[in-house]
Formats: C-alpha cells, structure tokens, sequence
C-alpha cells in the first residue's frame, strides 16, 4: 500500500490508511471493547466461535465510516456511535462466514476461515448468530429507526449475495447485472454505516443524505477493488484465499472485460472454466489480462465511483466530517495503485 502522510491536526490534507485510522485509535479501542463484551451473550458453546471471528475481522472499514461520519472530534466517542459501529461490523462478520463458505475459501486474514476450522454446517449457524445478534443490539436504540435501517440493509445484503450465487457458473451477465449485485451486496453497508454515523451524530438531513450518497460509491469502488485483488493481488500480503471467483464461477468485473475482449475461441474456452466445465487456467488468464490491459480499465471504473462519491460531498467541504471522508478515497486509490502490475 502507498504510504501518504499528512497530521492529524489538520484533517483537509490527504490521508493514507495509517493516517487516517490513525485518528480512529480510540473509537476503535472502545468498539473492540464493546465487542469482547458482547461475547458474553452468546451461548457459551460458542463463544469462542464468536471470538474467533472478531479477532479476524480485518480493517473495519464499515465501523470507520459510522465514526468519521459521525466525527465530532478526536475525543468524542459516544456510547451511541460505537454500539452503531458494532452493529454494521457483526452484520458484516457474518457475511465474511458465509461468503467463505461458498467460495470455499481457505484462509482469510491470514488465519483459517470460520468454515475450515468449524466446518461449513456449523459456520453458516455461526453467520446466522452473528446476523441476529446485530439485530439484537440494534434494538436497543431508544426509536426503531436504526432497527430499521439495520435489517432493510441486511436483507438486501443477503438479497446481493443470493442473486450472486444463484448466476454462478452463468456468463449470461451484464455489466448492469454486476452492478446491482455490488451495489447490494457491498455498497448497502457502506451506506448505511455513514447514514447511521451522520444521523446519530445529528447532521443536517442534507448531509446525512450526501454521506449516505459518498458510503454507496465508496462501496461500489471498494468491491471492484476487491475483486481485481483477486487476480491481481499477492495472496501472502493480502492475508486471504485468492483466485476464487474464476474457481468459483463468480463473473467479476475483471472477468466480464475479459470475457469482452477475448477472440470468440478462447471466449468459449474461459466460458467452460466459469461454467465449471473445464478446470481453471489461472495463470492464463493473469497473463491475458496483462496483455489486454484488463487492470487499467477495471482500475478506471474504481475511479469513476471514487469520483462520485468525491461529488456527494462537493457541497460540503466545510463540514468537520467531510476531509475525513474524503481521506478514505486517497486511500482506496493508494491501494489500487500498490496492485498496477509492472509495466
């Protein structure tokens, strides 16, 4: 990852990842103290399950963006934002115990997954507490409305996935297709963690609508940056099971752009390999997707979301949230840029 430095007293600056999370230090302590406590209420068969998934759970970006759209200061870390953050955080840790299950996925952060160390059975149930429980907490507000919001967006998450899943092995995809299911399946939670931070933390309706806005195109740039991690990534660095989507028959963006630019033969032949037909040929297809530029065009539309998002907040760049918001897309293009392949 690309290092961009900037203080933290001054927050209009660009902002790499260290930097950035860097201001989150507290809110983060505090979550991860809110989410060990929360082990208690799981049933004790399974708490260390439970554990085990927390302690995997990455970056937190989805908890980042309830607090920095929330941002009130280095020290305000309300009671209110952080069970929001762990609300959106345990919603997100069950999709992560699911999706390896159906991409038989064998590590993740570079620890074995939840389904090869409990198995694929006791993994889905394992989601499903996960799911539940954030719903729990998420019940605790003093109005409905984040109850609300919590499940609406869980629902369409799972909704993103079970359309994915049910169009695998399929190249009967549009890139239209592909967007619905990222804009379900990733850009929900993104959008509602900055629409829950804006709103607790009492925004203006406008800007609670513009952060809500920046959240969906963050996730959509964030989920094709994902997937060309999986063919452009280094398994050892990332810390998870790459090269999935082709094994798995998940057209992906970099994948439909191939598939486009292939000579009608070698089109057939990559359609077995997604059918499930013929074995998977990764290292042809890295290598085709070098020669055909493939990186460059995925990489421009991560872009294009990065700049719709930047334009959700155009209106409000002196509001204390939005330079810090903004950080996130300097962040996501330093990412993109450590995965160019050498020319």
């Amino acid at each position: 990852m690309s290092s961009l430095t900037a203080s933290p007293a001054n927050p209009a600056k660009p902002h790499a990842f260290a930097t950035v999370f860097a201001l989150l230090a507290p809110h983060m302590a505090e979550l991860d103290r809110y989410l060990r406590g929360q082990l208690a209420s799981f049933e004790p068969e399974i708490r260390a399950m439970a554990d085990y998934c927390i302690d995997t759970s990455g970056k937190r970006i989805r908890p980042a963006l309830v607090f920095l759209s929330g941002w009130r200061g280095p020290a305000a870390v309300t009671p209110d934002l952080v069970r929001v953050a762990a609300v959106v955080e345990l919603v997100h840790l069950a999709t992560l115990v699911h999706d390896d299950i159906m991409d038989e996925a064998d590590v993740r952060r570079s620890r074995r997954t939840a389904s090869r160390e409990y198995g694929p059975t006791a993994a889905v149930l394992l989601g499903d507490a996960l799911f539940a429980h954030a719903l729990h907490l998420a019940t605790q507000f003093p109005t409905t409305e984040i109850c609300a919001a919590v499940s609406d967006s869980t629902r369409k998450v799972c909704a993103g996935e079970i359309v994915q899943t049910l169009r695998r092995r399929s190249t009967n995809i549009t890139r239209a297709d592909y967007q619905r299911i990222v804009d379900l399946k990733t850009a929900e939670l993104f959008r509602v963690s900055c629409f829950l931070g804006a709103r607790l933390a009492g925004s203006e309706p406008g800007y609670v609508d513009a952060a809500s806005r920046f959240g969906r195109h963050l996730g959509i740039a964030y989920q094709i940056y994902d997937d060309l991690v999986d063919f452009f990534g280094d398994e050892s660095r990332i810390g998870k099971t790459l090269g999935t989507d082709l094994a798995s028959g998940k057209l992906t963006l970099p994948l439909l752009v191939l598939l486009e630019r292939l000579p009608a033969s070698e089109r057939a032949t990559l359609t077995a390999e997604l059918a499930g037909e013929q074995p998977p040929q990764l290292a042809l297809r890295l290598r085709q997707m070098r020669d055909l530029g493939i990186f460059g065009i995925v990489a421009d539309a991560v872009q294009a979301e990065i700049d719709a998002a930047t334009a959700a907040l155009r209106e409000w760049p002196g509001y204390e949230p939005t330079p810090l918001l903004l950080g996130l897309c300097d962040v996501l293009q330093a990412q993109v840029a450590g995965l160019r392949p050498a020319a």
